[in-house]
């Protein structure tokens, strides 16, 4: 099983779309340092998570969600609409 989450850091009030399938230890990655693009804004709080059967399907999912480019769109997602 693998996970599409969407974390957000409200030291730099920032969004972060990704996959995993560990979500424990890849938050912990997250937030001890060990993600460059996620380092200077630690911590990062889980905001949104979805399960998907494969791989495959999760990196679609993450690459349709980050092609949207909004702000707005990450909201309604972790509003329920997901």
């Amino acid at each position: 099983m693998y996970l599409v989450y969407i974390l957000y850091s409200e030291k730099c009030d920032r969004y972060y779309i990704g996959y995993c399938s560990d979500m424990s230890a890849r938050l912990e990655r997250h937030n001890n340092g060990f993600v460059t693009a996620t380092r200077n804004c630690r911590p990062y709080v889980i905001k949104a998570t979805k399960s998907f059967a494969t791989e495959i399907e999760a990196r679609k999912e993450e690459f349709r969600i980050k092609s949207q480019k909004s702000r707005k769109y990450l909201e309604w997602l972790i509003a329920g609409n997901w």
